[in-house]
This record gives C-alpha cells, sequence and structure tokens, in this order.
C-alpha cells in the first residue's frame, strides 16, 4: 500500500525508475505535448474534460510522491493577444503548493521558445498533460535526491 497519495499505476512507474535531474512536465490543456515530447519521455493524458484536472493538482499529488530541486514555468508572454501583465493567477497557486509542501523552492520562468527547448531534452521523462484552462500553466520539474 502506497503511503503517498499518488495512486496511476503508470506515472508510479514512471517515476520509480526516474532519478535525480529527471525532468517531468506538468502541461495544460493548450499544451502540444504529443509532439514536444523528449525521446526518452512518456506522455499521460490526465485531461479528462476541461478544468479536469488542474495542473495545480498534479503538482500537489506529485510534491507528496518525489523531491523536487527546480520548478520552471513557461514565461507569459507580454505583448500579443495571449498577453498578460503580471504573473498568471496559477502561479500563486503553485507557490501555496509548494509552502504547504514545507518545501523551499522558487518558480524560475523560461522563455516560452526556451521552455520547449528544454522539454526536449533526454532528462524528460514524463509529461502528464492536463485538461487546465489556465493560461501559462505549464510546469518543468527537476527530479531531486531523496534525503530521508
Amino acid at each position: 500500500m502506497l503511503k503517498h497519495r499518488l495512486i496511476h499505476p503508470e506515472i508510479n512507474q514512471i517515476l520509480g525508475r526516474a532519478g535525480h535531474h529527471s525532468k517531468i512536465l506538468i502541461a495544460d490543456g493548450n499544451y502540444p505535448a504529443s509532439s514536444t515530447l523528449g525521446p526518452n519521455a512518456q506522455l499521460v493524458s490526465l485531461n479528462l474534460a476541461p478544468g479536469i484536472v488542474t495542473c495545480t493538482q498534479v503538482l500537489e499529488t506529485l510534491l507528496t510522491a518525489i523531491p523536487i530541486e527546480a520548478a520552471h514555468t513557461m514565461m507569459y508572454e507580454t505583448s500579443g493577444p495571449y498577453a498578460l501583465s503580471e504573473d498568471p493567477p496559477v502561479w500563486a497557486l503553485y507557490r501555496r503548493a509548494i509552502a504547504a509542501a514545507n518545501i523551499e523552492l522558487q518558480l524560475e520562468p523560461i522563455e516560452k521558445w526556451a521552455f520547449y527547448e528544454a522539454v526536449k531534452t533526454t532528462d524528460h521523462v514524463l509529461t502528464i498533460q492536463t485538461a487546465d484552462q489556465q493560461r501559462f500553466a505549464n510546469l518543468l520539474l527537476t527530479v531531486g535526491v531523496r534525503m530521508d
């Protein structure tokens, strides 16, 4: 019986094989997940209906299962039709989830096109596709080292 909250068998299997520096992408509902997988990555689709499940729900669950040493967001656009003038509201939800898990971790934005390239690396092992409809909700996590 698992003690953490993550019960999805395929995700548990992939995370069990992942090691330090492995990358896990929590993708929002607009992210082109199937065309941006790294060469070693697997795609798990959790997008049941718009908003079900959210990136925040996935993050909260992953925080119970694996150590995370870095969290990169896709930097929002400041011009054009999808422009924002400040951090997307979902980033505040991420910060709250991280704080609630008693982890000291800062969100580190990566420019949009550089974010896509960061996902395509050989360290990328898993994309979890959500149906989150919030803009710029993509979150690239780096697995840390278990200390206990």
